[in-house]
This record gives structure tokens, C-alpha cells and sequence, in this order.
């Protein structure tokens, strides 16, 4: 009588194994068409659509209290939000993240105000997408199928902002970001700790945006205000921002890995004595792109010297870079090909011609590819500027070559869009 109790109570634990297990995974025979999701609710399996309402949170003006946002979720963003001094916004890797159209003060952006901090650090298998409402990719999704690098201006941007001293008019410590009306106060920027941390920026890719807030002024790709060297940026790549790429104001960020695709104005902007490192960096310029490189100095009695260094710039119509406003500071080690006839490299103002010829501000180490020699690519347009010893300089300094062995490791852009769309092909 024991063995058969024996027996038949392992049959039942048998069976009840057997159950069990099937209960852990009841959707494993469901297949889902692209775009769409398993859902199990009490034993019953459906497929969901990935953009369904129920997969896409609004947010909207100010995130008071700390927040993660989640890969499975599309969040939408409708005017500006920002995140407040205190909190910290986390990421998750793989996230999709869309700014709605507008213009003035309807238009789209997240913010990190000074003293709050951003965790968004994606992969490069699963990187963290900002990217227009119109755009059609859903959640899982690299890139949709409806937009391209021509269209911009379809939301805003990322706005990062910090404690970290620059050169502002008037020797004031803080400054209002550009992008951001003036009363509204978390727009501003500045302050005195070098290696003040905004938390962390990876494997981000921002797309289509520059929405314009009034006339000569729209939101960049990314803006960095204020921010200090504490924060970690790394892999970043803009695509068809209406205006600038990247834009520095101030601050002592040190970026890693930047690539900016077809911008409406300038790839690389600096400003307001940004003193900061931007270490292999690529630009590949679209039909309305303006200067690979913007170069502006301080605007107070504080000085700031940045360093720019292991780049590739690829032109078309575009200039090369424009250095004015007392522009100091290093840009070294640089492969520049593919500008047109009418792209150079030129010093605007005798200021940052007094800084180039008293080595404040260098440019060394650039190869040019082109049919042009270094002295006819490159120009001192300064008032009281020497262009001949300008030109002497330049030759020495640089160099014209028809293979270079120079610039940025491209290797390390084969996660971006850029990439998955042809667009870097040297």
C-alpha cells in the first residue's frame, strides 16, 4: 500500500511539475508581427501593438521628483520638460523618446536644469533614440521609415545645463541659455565648480530636431551650458538639426565620440570660454550645412581655452570653420576633405589674429584632402590681419596630402544611424 501511495504521488508531482511549467511561458508557440508585443492577462496571450495609447506616456512641463523612463515605452514630449534642480532623471538603454512640433514658446525640449542630473547612457546594440513625433519608429525599432537627414526642425533638443564657470558680458556669473525665453528662469547656466557633474550622456542619438523659438534662434541638437567636467558624455550623434549639432556654452565638459549629420547651421559651435576637450569627433556636412566648426571666445574678462582634437570633417557646400571673437584655444590632429571650392578656414577678427599669432589660439596637425594648397584653403579676413604670414604659419603648421593618416577613429560610429544609412562612407 506505501508504494502505491508512493507512486501515484509522484505521478501528481509529475503532472503538477508539468503544469507549473507550462504556466511560466503559456505565449511560447505566439508569433507577433513586427512592431507588435506578447501580452499574457490570466492565461490569455495577444499580440499589442507597440504604439498603442497604452505604450505611449505625454510629459509635460516639470519633473519634480526623480523618474526613470523605460525601453518599452515611448514617451512623447509636448512643449518643454524639464527636469529640476535636485532630481535625477534615469534612462533606460534602448528608450525612444519624441518631441512634438512647434514653434515660440510651444516648442519641444528636455531639460536638464542646473542641479539636477540625467542618467541616459544607452549601448551601442540598444541606444537611447530622440527623434520627432512624426518619425515613425516604434518601440524596439533602430530608425523608422518616413523621415530622412533632410527634414529638421521638427522639435527641439537636448538641453544640459550646470555649475560650471565660462565667460560671460558683463563678468556675470550666470547666463540665460539661447533656446529657453529669458524668464524663465531654469534657463540658466553658470557658476564656479569646474568639475560640476550633470549626471551622464551615452550612445544617444538625436534626430530632426532645431525647432525655432524666434527669429535667428532655435534649439540645438545638444546644448551644453554651464557644464562641468564631472559629467560623463560619450558617444553622441546628432542627425538634421535645423540648427547648430553641438553647441558649447562655457563650462569644462569633456565629450568622446561625437558625430553630427547634416545640420542647418554649424556642426561644432563654441562660445563664452568654453574650456573643455572634445576627443575624436566627425562631421559630415548635408546640402545646407554652414562651418564644420564654429570658434567664439570668451565674452567677459574670464578667459577659457578648449581643446578640439582627432577630427574628421567631410564638406560639401560648407565652410571649414570660422574662429572670431578672440577665439582661443586648440584644434589639433584633423582630417579635413570633400568642401567645395568656396569652403575655407578663416580668422574673422583681429583679436583672434592677435590669439592665433601669440599661440593662444592653435590650429596644427590638420591634413587637408583637396586640389587646393594649405595657403589658398585657409585665410586671417581680419581687419588688420597679415594673411600672408597667416598663410606662412598655416603651411608650416598643416599640411595637404591626398591619403590621410589622421583624424577621427570612424570605427567607433558603426552604432549610429549615420552609419546605417550610408552616410559614412569615406
Amino acid at each position: 500500500m506505501k508504494g502505491i501511495c508512493f507512486y501515484l504521488g509522484s505521478i501528481i508531482t509529475v503532472m503538477l511539475l508539468i503544469s507549473s511549467c507550462g504556466k511560466e511561458d503559456p505565449c511560447l508557440d505566439l508569433l507577433c508581427p513586427e512592431g507588435f508585443s506578447i501580452s499574457e492577462i490570466n492565461g490569455v496571450c495577444d499580440c499589442i501593438d507597440n504604439n498603442s495609447v497604452d505604450n505611449i506616456i505625454d510629459k509635460s512641463g516639470f519633473i519634480d521628483a526623480d523618474e526613470t523612463w523605460y525601453s518599452d515605452k515611448i514617451y512623447r514630449l509636448s512643449g518643454k520638460v524639464v527636469v529640476t534642480s535636485g532630481v535625477t532623471l534615469t534612462i533606460e538603454p534602448g528608450t525612444i523618446i519624441k518631441g512634438t512640433e512647434g514653434t515660440g514658446s510651444l516648442a519641444s525640449a528636455l531639460i536638464i536644469a542646473r542641479g539636477a542630473a540625467i542618467h541616459a547612457c544607452g549601448t551601442a546594440e540598444a541606444p537611447i533614440i530622440m527623434t520627432s513625433a512624426e518619425d515613425n519608429i516604434e518601440v524596439g525599432q533602430f530608425s523608422g521609415t518616413n523621415l530622412d537627414e533632410r527634414l529638421n526642425g521638427l522639435w527641439g533638443g537636448l538641453i544640459v545645463l550646470g555649475n560650471a564657470p565660462g565667460s560671460f558680458e558683463g563678468d556675470v556669473s550666470e547666463f540665460q541659455i539661447e533656446g529657453i525665453p529669458a524668464d524663465d528662469t531654469y534657463g540658466l547656466y553658470g557658476g564656479d565648480d569646474p568639475n560640476d557633474s550633470s549626471g551622464s550622456l551615452c550612445y544617444i542619438s538625436i534626430r530632426h530636431g532645431g525647432a525655432s523659438i524666434g527669429e535667428n534662434n532655435e534649439i540645438n541638437g545638444l546644448t551644453l551650458g554651464g557644464v562641468g567636467s564631472a559629467t560623463m558624455i560619450d558617444n553622441i550623434e546628432v542627425v538634421a538639426n535645423l540648427d547648430d549639432g553641438i553647441e558649447f556654452f562655457g563650462g569644462t565638459a569633456v565629450v568622446t565620440n561625437a558625430l553630427v549629420w547634416s545640420q542647418g547651421d554649424d556642426a561644432f559651435d563654441v562660445d563664452q570660454g568654453y574650456a573643455g576637450t572634445m576627443d575624436n569627433f566627425l562631421y559630415i556636412a548635408g546640402e545646407d550645412s554652414d562651418h564644420g566648426l564654429e570658434i567664439d571666445g570668451p565674452e567677459g574678462s574670464a578667459t577659457g581655452s578648449f581643446t578640439f582634437t582627432n577630427g574628421t570633417l567631410k564638406g560639401m557646400n560648407a565652410e571649414i570653420a570660422d574662429f572670431r571673437k578672440a577665439a582661443m584655444g586648440v584644434v589639433s590632429d584633423c582630417k579635413v576633405f570633400g568642401f567645395s571650392d568656396v569652403g575655407d578656414l578663416e580668422i574673422d577678427d583681429d583679436e583672434s589674429s592677435t590669439n592665433y599669432f601669440s599661440g593662444l589660439l592653435q590650429i596644427k596637425g590638420l591634413e587637408f584632402v583637396s586640389n587646393k594648397s594649405v595657403s589658398e584653403l585657409c585665410h586671417d579676413k581680419s581687419p588688420s590681419g597679415n594673411d600672408t604670414a597667416f598663410d606662412t604659419q598655416m603651411e608650416m603648421d598643416n599640411r595637404s596630402v591626398s591619403n590621410s593618416t589622421i583624424g577621427a577613429d570612424i570605427s567607433v560610429f558603426s552604432w549610429t544611424y549615420s552609419f546605417s544609412k550610408g552616410a559614412i562612407v569615406f
